[in-house]
């Protein structure tokens, strides 16, 4: 994390491929590519633990950042992800401070958090016990998905949350639950997620969202969102295939 966190420090983005295809190619042609971080989507489609693994070897020995999203806030699931060696979890549908606080203290060990220990790939299969648990609580991402209409007046208070770096936004589901189905950024949703961003922003704290276009991603630069998402590998792969 300490590249991840350092871009982030100087207020320089941190680019990322979301990743909803099986092979862990896509995940190492990324870490070749120098991408700063990947999200394994956990929570839509169809990859399974097996799978996810694969993807999380092919950036070990890398400044490559990997992340799983998780179905929902579960702390099995959060301890699943983090016990095969995700260096951080994406959670979505955050809708209060108090779902944010259960979160981080489902991804940190005692007496901080609820996080049983494992003998898994994060702890080198029991090797390294004390280690890794001396040192994981501080190294962990919690990265919550501010994507409902109703979490708008929460956002203040969830900055405060100790243990959050990054917010990510879902612009779809917020555009869903603002009445707008269907539609990326619905009549006033644009809005109202840059003046999340700059609630966000103004706390100290980081945002993002993937980029829906090369033109897309620049103005998400110019308007301070710092981990922003290149695009979804299946999505990236279809727009390449159009334009050709």
């Amino acid at each position: 994390l300490r590249a991840f966190r350092r871009k982030l420090a100087a207020n320089s983005p941190v680019y990322g491929l979301w990743v909803t295809l099986e092979s862990p190619s896509i995940t190492e042609m990324a870490v070749a590519l120098g991408v700063d971080w990947v999200v394994i989507d956990a929570e839509h489609g169809h990859l399974d633990w097996k799978e996810i693994v694969e993807h999380l070897r092919a950036t070990v020995r890398s400044d490559t950042v990997a992340l799983v999203r998780v179905a929902q806030l579960d702390g099995g699931l959060i301890k699943r992800a983090l016990d095969i060696g995700a260096d951080g979890v994406v959670i979505p549908w955050v809708e209060s401070a108090q779902q944010l606080r259960q979160a981080v203290s489902y991804a940190r060990y005692s007496p901080e958090g609820i996080r049983g220990i494992g003998a898994e790939r994060a702890t080198c299969w029991g090797q390294c016990f004390v280690e890794h648990t001396a040192e994981a609580n501080e190294n962990v991402l919690v990265v919550p998905i501010i994507e409902t209409i109703r979490t708008v007046p929460q956002v203040p208070l969830m900055t405060q949350v100790d243990g959050v770096e990054v917010f990510f936004f879902g612009p779809a589901d917020f555009s869903a639950t603002a009445g707008f189905r269907g539609q990326w950024e619905g009549p006033g949703v644009a809005d109202q997620i840059l003046n999340l961003k700059d609630v966000i922003r103004k706390a100290g704290k980081h945002c993002g969202l993937i980029a829906s276009s090369e033109s897309d991603l620049a103005a998400r630069n110019q308007q301070g969102f710092r981990m922003i998402g290149l695009g979804i590998d299946a999505g990236l792969l279809i727009r390449s295939l159009r334009s050709s």
